[in-house]
């Protein structure tokens, strides 16, 4: 009994292990899903581990909220009966259906979502194995959610010159109860292409900026900005409009949801009314437009025409318009609106079969009454612009875009539409593309026509099916070794199926036309219809996006790095590596590796950026890489990018990646600690008496632990409009600069800086005199050590202190007159300073000389002389006949020593050694004007005595004018002589001083 269990359970054992090989799951997608109501959604579903045919059923149920129990039956695609009655005719009018994907996977479409369409969804496979082992269904949930989009922006008209800018702005808001997130795109719709939008710029759910392939150049300039400048507020610039930029305007926005499968989708869409551009030339401003009611008329039907100019000022200028029909003239309308036919149309115009008028100055329209199937063509309107009525040179032309018109015969009732049931595939996929034609009552002739998606140009011919069924290939599809064997099929009436078996690489995306003809008596009309097609390879699509959910960091917090990327094909067990690059800020050139990450985990850093290491964490989903950096310090301050390489699936990755994508640039930002430096700024004064030392006080209120100081001392001399003088700077390591105008060893030995504790510093001014006087202030720079390097936080300027002298009771007596002297280069001038009256016989004299405001020369109470400036030490004197003289002299004069001089003399007197020397009276003399005149000159007067020569000499110093002088001089002077004989012996020790003439 024991013996038979055991066998039995083995039996069993068995059996399980070989069925589960065969075990069949299906999975359904991944819920809750949130979706708006009206929106179109699709729930895709997929059987795997089956038995049977290829081709898999799939049955879709729904489990309402009011009754999660009771299954209720939507759409098969086996069974037409098998919907329950409140769905049969949404299924039947194909509201809802079924889209098969492949054998065993499919989409459920419903087109317009309502809210009963909330609830439990159910995908049930029937079985096809030979028993039941598995799961034959799956579930998930969807939700219906109020549409609380909404985008919108006041229609307009602009007109705009070239070069001009343009501000456009849309609100767009939401109030979805779920987390969502919003992109807004600008696009453009040009005149001539009315039905092909082109982007502007976006702004996607990822905050990441994208402009459109025309915009590029100008977006990367800075002339295309999108900014965000209100909660709900939207605003586009164009800076410098273009001609190209005339057209529509619009702004659209999308709300995107993050599904439960970490996949973002665009749950509704809302664009906002247009706004026309109208942009002016500079120059030539007109333009032509044509436009028909219809274009595509039966035999009979009436054609109207309208021509409308575009111009500044329009109705005071002079127009004439020609009506072209296949580039050949048909009629003229001259500036005062005669109308001249040609020979062929004027027939037709008496028969009243045509028609052509001017109804304004800017608009003229041509009517065609009972068109036939000759006036099918195109039709276009040249306006030219003259000066006057009768002229006949025009100023400018413009020809307008053509118009074709189609005429049927009226038996024609032909209809096309074009399909694709493979707008997305893989290269090595197949493409199925169908043609359907309707209302042919006559046999048709179809030609395929591609035009490449990347590389715009003519369209290429793919196949042709003639009315009899002769099938013939364009010349690149004949080879079958490269595409396979095309096949163009009609699967039935009025249906022709393209096949391309194996789709080559990206270049067969693009446009798929179909071009249709019904023949009938030798006539034949046209009708053709277009789809798009997407055929990604390993690096199509292939994008690399960096985000950071910050761009300003606080120094010491961590931040995130986010690198996310996508394809236009799966990404599910695709190798791939990462590396990620830096450039620090500010910016070197070139970006330094930081660290690459392989697809087998290993990881190798970067030798240049060693401070990374270590404060990095790296992390990877499924289609995203992650860079942690914890602490941020300055040094982390830059922009980031990530470099993505993949290889192809299922091989190792050796040798060069099959695709490589670079991220755009993240710039971050590292906000230094906020300075809290603050600094006292009470205005004060301080009076003392000359001689006496004082102290000018800088107090810090607060600042940062840890913080160092650098102090600067300024002096601001007492004219208001005075330039502040650096007097001394201690910066934060302790190291003393000194101002030019304080560098002299005489100035360091009175200016000191001193700190007094941790908070106050000092500015000791020893001995101070009047020349001190003025306002003293201080500059204070915070500084702190940030683990890489001191930063300054912060700098604040305190209050002034004015520093005043007692004036002394008695004045000294100098000259107050004022002079003018002039003196020849080279030679030695002496400008006087005489001191009168009596003074105290206890007291010492100090004299100062000055040109302008710059000190020249000081003479001390004890007798010893400073000179500020090195390079005038050794011309400058000062002879002191008797004690009361200060006259300076200046020796070898220079030009630039012109200039205003004057002295200044001090009364000194010591009361003791503990109080030193005081000020008991000063007097400042008047002003010198110094003139120099330049040596050559100087010689040339003497020689030239008389003024106008002199002058005539002074305004033409040329040479050959110079020697002419001198012969009329020396021709006069010998006539003189000759007259009276001899010179005078005055004139003679003149001219001889003068070394003017030499003796013969």
């Amino acid at each position: 009994m024991g013996l038979a269990r055991c066998l039995a359970a083995a039996f069993l054992y068995c059996l399980l292990v070989g069925f589960s090989t065969g075990q069949r799951v299906v999975t359904v997608q991944k819920g809750p899903l949130y979706r708006v109501r009206g929106s179109h959604i699709t729930l895709w579903c997929k059987v795997s581990g089956y038995q049977g045919p290829a081709e898999q059923n799939f049955q879709w149920s729904i489990y309402l909220p009011s009754a999660p129990e009771r299954e209720v039956q939507i759409v098969s695609t086996v069974d037409p009966s098998f919907p329950y009655a409140i769905y049969t005719q949404r299924v039947r009018s194909r509201g809802i259906y079924v889209e098969r994907v492949q054998g065993d996977a499919v989409l459920l479409h419903i087109t317009e979502l309502q809210d009963r369409d909330a609830g439990e969804y159910e995908c049930h496979t029937p079985n096809t194995d030979e028993r039941y082992f598995g799961s034959y269904s799956a579930k998930t949930n969807l939700s219906v959610i109020s549409d609380t989009l909404s985008a919108s922006m006041a229609p307009q008209v602009l007109t705009r010159t070239e070069g001009d800018m343009v501000d456009l702005t849309c609100e767009v808001s939401k109030s979805t109860a779920q987390h969502t997130h919003l992109s807004v795109g600008w696009y453009h719709l040009h005149e001539a292409r009315e039905h092909h939008a082109e982007e502007v710029l976006t702004l996607s759910k990822d905050f990441v900026l994208s402009p459109g392939p025309s915009y590029l150049q100008r977006f990367l300039a800075g002339d295309v900005q999108l900014n965000k400048v209100g909660n709900t507020t939207y605003k586009l610039s164009i800076s410098g409009v273009q001609l190209l930029d005339q057209g529509q305007l619009y702004c659209e926005a999308a709300e995107w949801i993050e599904d439960p499968d970490e996949t973002w989708k665009d749950i509704s869409h809302k664009q906002t009314g247009r706004t026309l551009l109208v942009v002016m030339s500079w120059g030539r401003d007109l333009s032509v437009d044509i436009a028909a009611a219809e274009t595509s008329l039966s035999e009979g039907d009436t054609l109207q025409l309208d021509c409308t100019v575009g111009s500044q000022k329009s109705s005071s200028r002079h127009f004439q318009v020609l009506w072209l029909f296949d580039s050949v003239e048909m009629a003229r309308v001259d500036p005062k609106g005669v109308l001249i036919w040609e020979e062929e149309y004027e027939k037709r115009a008496k028969l009243g079969q045509v028609r052509a008028f001017k109804q304004s100055n800017v608009v003229y329209v041509l009517t065609i009454y009972e068109v036939g199937l000759k006036d099918n063509g195109m039709y276009q309107c040249s306006v030219s612009e003259v000066r006057t009525p009768g002229d006949f040179h025009s100023i400018q032309t413009n020809l307008s875009s053509g118009i074709q018109v189609n005429v049927k015969p009226k038996g024609s009732r032909m209809r096309l539409s074009v399909s694709t049931s493979t707008p997305q595939v893989v290269a090595g996929d197949a493409l199925i593309l169908l043609c359907e034609v309707q209302g042919a009552t006559s046999p048709v002739s179809v030609q395929w026509w591609h035009l490449p998606l990347e590389h715009p140009g003519p369209q290429v011919l793919v196949a042709t099916m003639e009315q009899d069924g002769t099938l013939s290939l364009g010349s690149t599809y004949r080879d079958s070794r490269t595409r396979g064997s095309l096949r163009l099929e009609k699967a039935r009436s009025g249906a022709f199926t393209l096949v391309i078996p194996n789709t080559l690489d990206e270049g067969d995306s693009g446009r798929y036309w179909c071009k249709a003809t019904e023949w009938f008596r030798g006539q034949s009309w046209t009708e053709e219809g277009d789809t798009a097609v997407r055929v990604s390879s390993m690096g199509l699509g292939l994008q690399a996006t960096l985000r950071s959910r910050i761009a300003t960091i606080t120094y010491g917090n961590s931040f995130e790095l986010v690198c996310q990327v996508s394809a236009n094909y799966s990404l599910k067990e695709v190798p791939m590596s990462v590396g990620w690059f830096f450039q620090p800020s500010p910016p070197t050139g070139h970006y330094h590796e930081l660290v690459q990450v392989f697809p087998s985990g290993t990881v190798a850093w970067g030798a240049a950026q060693p401070h990374f290491r270590g404060k990095v964490q790296l992390m990877k989903t499924a289609t995203s890489f992650s860079l942690h950096i914890h602490s941020a310090m300055a040094a982390d301050e830059g922009t980031y990018r990530c470099e993505v390489e993949v290889w192809r699936r299922n091989t190792v990755p050796l040798g060069q990646p099959a695709a490589t994508a670079r991220s755009n640039a993240v710039g971050i930002k590292v906000v230094l600690p906020e300075s809290k430096l603050r600094v006292a700024t009470k205005e004060s004064s301080v009076e003392i008496a000359s001689g006496a030392d004082t102290a000018i006080e800088c107090r810090i209120m607060s600042a940062q632990n840890n913080s160092q100081f650098a102090i600067t001392w300024y002096l601001l001399p007492a004219p208001v409009e005075a330039t502040p003088m650096q007097i001394i700077r201690a910066d934060y390591s302790s190291i003393l600069e000194y101002g030019a105008e304080f560098s002299s060893p005489a100035q360091k030995s009175r200016f000191l800086s001193q700190r007094v504790s941790s908070t106050v510093f000092w500015l000791q001014i020893l001995s101070a005199n009047p020349r001190d006087q003025g306002r003293y202030y201080c500059v204070v720079e915070e500084w702190l050590w940030l683990g890489n390097g001191w930063y300054k936080l912060g700098e604040e300027v305190s209050g002034r202190t004015m520093l005043e002298f007692k004036v002394p009771e008695r004045q000294l007596q100098l000259e107050k007159a004022n002079h003018s002297i002039s003196a020849r280069e080279g030679e030695d001038v002496t400008l006087h300073c005489l001191l009168q009256g009596a003074r105290l016989p206890t007291t010492h004299l100090s004299a100062t000389w000055f040109r302008g405001e710059d000190s020249l020369l000081t003479l001390h109470c004890d007798g010893t002389i400073e000179y500020p400036w090195e390079s005038l030490a050794g011309r400058l004197y000062l002879r002191r006949p008797a004690a009361s003289d200060f006259s300076l002299t200046l020796s070898r004069v220079e030009g630039g020593d012109a200039g205003v001089y004057h002295c200044q003399v001090e009364e000194w007197q010591q009361l003791s050694e503990e109080k030193g020397w005081v000020l008991q009276a000063l007097a400042r003399s008047g002003y010198t004007q110094l003139t120099t005149v330049p040596t050559v000159l100087t010689g040339l007067s003497r020689i030239c005595s008389s003024p106008p020569l002199l002058n005539f000499i002074l305004y033409l110093p040329l040479v050959l004018i110079l020697l002419l002088a001198l012969a009329v001089f020396c021709w006069y002077f010998k006539f003189r002589k000759n007259k009276k004989g001899n010179s005078t012996g005055d004139e003679l020790m003149e001219l001889q001083g003068a070394g003017g003439v030499k003796k013969t």
